[in-house]
């Protein structure tokens, strides 16, 4: 092959699309901190399968438009760390071949190249060892290919071969990788992409992992059929678009024994266009109903909902098919502009409405579990309408994407990039809705360093990290980021990690308890506190949060 050019471009990000959503548990599975934040995989998958969309929907001859249109999708899509330096790779790339009909071998190389140094640029501190080397490494070698080569497909195929190459190499780049057994998940992603980019060059197929069809793929299906059939807005039967997934939980699992074909009939009472996938540990649902929570309440018999997603049918049929029924809603008066508006993320029913109580205008749900994308934050923001905006992360793989949504607002927006619910708390403290944006970013800024923060959490398999063995279902005590200790008690842990967190300085402890801990034995480890370290302050709030059982906070 020659040359590349837009549709065949499109084709390979569907397949690479694809084959990432195929393998996004297994790369979910490579994330070495041995907590339930393993969502490398489905943040990439994420991001790609936006990218891929938006691809789908603008692919053209032209390659330069094309790229265009998947540089737009990821853009917009991109989740947490690893989805939004997957963004900026094909952001460079994008930009490097936009006024391009096509692509000869050397220009498809040096637009990998470009799209390397665009990612590098937008990571403040690059660490070698992660997806950057794994795209870096097989840029470099794809340029040098092309100096002698002029068929795309072999280009393609020699950086293919390069970036696992690179990856394999990984641990001997970042020494927690070795320490675990693993390579970069991150890396791991994107050689999934381009394995899936070579096959579509060469019209080869790949294996599936579990069917030919996903179920992204089934339920645009039933949404085809189930949905634009309909003649009418009004006579859609159920008209909420429900999906979710459901973790399951030995307890309930042993109380309720899962049968899919059973748990499939069962759900069925409560609407159409059902589609039930699962394995050993998950189960996704898709269904058409008219009471969404039944459908909610009958998979948490199972164990914990994830991914939720509800979506009004009939508002979308009257916005496709331009029927009157539109009409006749409620016409929703234009937002209000306000001048200044702080816009933050955090997972937890009561952590929301904790940062609400210290001035947050607007909380996106999202945390470990789900990252929002860079578009998921642009939308709160706009919701809101304010002239001015700050973001506060609380999460450090959330700040790139943060990052991205205020280059892309149009109006005054900065970061505050906070790594935690307790910084984020300390910045809110701090803001000052008379000052600049820039100003506000230092003082919050400032106002969080002081803070810090500790986890209590689970271990989700057998490793050892940082000197500290580790079983499955080990309650761990993270200390700013850094496991101290790993036991089948809560209670030691949790006491063990005050003790670490607090000293003579400490004015004020914060304890924030989760779902899964009662409010008596939040106020006996606040008792505990009281009692082993008199000179500081308690305060003690139900954060209703999934998977930590304790937020803590010292100041």
């Amino acid at each position: 092959m020659k040359s590349l050019d837009g549709i065949q471009f499109a084709e390979m990000v569907k397949m690479g699309a694809h084959h990432l959503f195929q393998n996004a548990d297994y790369v979910d599975a490579l994330n070495v901190f041995p907590v339930p934040d393993g969502d490398t995989g489905t943040n990439m998958n994420l991001s790609m399968s936006s990218g891929a969309k938006e691809t789908e929907a603008h692919a053209v001859a032209h390659i330069g438009k094309t790229a265009q249109a998947l540089s737009k999708g990821l853009l917009m899509g991109a989740r947490g760390n690893s989805g939004v330096i997957l963004s900026q790779l094909f952001r460079g790339f994008g930009k490097d071949v936009e006024t391009k009909s096509s692509l000869t071998a050397k220009e498809f190389a040096h637009a990998f190249q470009h799209g390397v140094d665009m990612a590098y640029k937008a990571v403040m501190k690059p660490v070698e060892g992660t997806i950057l080397t794994v795209a870096k490494d097989s840029a470099k070698k794809a340029v040098e290919v092309a100096e002698h080569e002029d068929d795309v497909i072999v280009v393609m195929d020699e950086l293919l071969k390069e970036a696992k190459a690179s990856l394999a190499r990984t641990p001997d780049l970042l020494p927690v990788l070795k320490e675990v057994g693993v390579v970069d998940s991150g890396g791991q992603g994107l050689v999934f992409v381009y394995e899936g980019f070579i096959a579509s060059m060469k019209g080869e197929k790949l294996p599936e992992k579990t069917s030919a069809y996903s179920m992204d793929d089934l339920v645009s299906a039933e949404h085809h059929k189930n949905v634009q059939g309909f003649m009418d807005t009004s006579d859609i039967e159920f008209g909420y678009c429900t999906e979710f997934m459901v973790k399951f939980i030995p307890e309930k699992v042993a109380e309720h024994p899962f049968n899919e074909n059973d748990f499939r009939e069962g759900l069925s009472q409560f609407g159409d266009s059902l589609l039930v996938i699962s394995d050993d540990e998950i189960a996704k649902v898709h269904i058409h109903s008219e009471q969404p929570g039944n459908c909610l309440s009958y998979g948490q018999k199972y164990g914990d909902l994830i991914k939720i997603k509800i979506e009004n049918m009939r508002q979308q049929h009257a916005e496709i098919v331009g029927d009157d029924y539109k009409k006749d809603q409620p016409t929703a008066a234009p937002a209000k502009k306000h001048p200044y508006a702080v816009v933050t993320v955090a997972m937890g029913e009561g952590i929301s409405e904790l940062l609400k109580s210290v001035g947050a205008s607007a909380v996106i749900e999202g945390g470990q579990t789900m990252n929002p994308s860079t578009e998921d934050i642009v939308k709160a923001i706009e919701a809101v309408g304010a002239e001015r905006v700050l973001i506060l992360p609380n999460n450090k793989n959330i700040i790139m994407a943060a990052e991205q949504a205020a280059e892309v607002m149009g109006i005054e927006a900065a970061v505050v990039p906070t790594k935690s619910v307790p910084q984020g708390m300390a910045a809110l403290l701090a803001f000052n809705p008379e000052a600049s944006v820039e100003d506000n970013k230092a003082t919050m800024t400032e106002a969080f360093a002081h803070v810090k923060t500790g986890q209590v959490t689970f271990a989700v398999r057998d490793t050892s990290i940082d000197g500290v063995e580790i079983q499955k279902d080990d309650f761990m005590a993270i200390s700013e980021g850094k496991i101290i200790l790993a036991t089948p008690s809560l209670e030691e842990v949790s006491q063990t990690l005050l003790k670490d967190m607090v000293d003579e300085d400490a004015e004020i402890i914060t304890i924030i308890y989760g779902e899964d801990v009662t409010e008596v034995d939040a106020n006996e480890l606040a008792a505990f506190v009281e009692e082993k370290f008199s000179h500081a302050d308690v305060e003690v709030y139900n954060g209703k949060q999934p998977l930590y059982p304790y937020i803590i906070s010292v100041e």
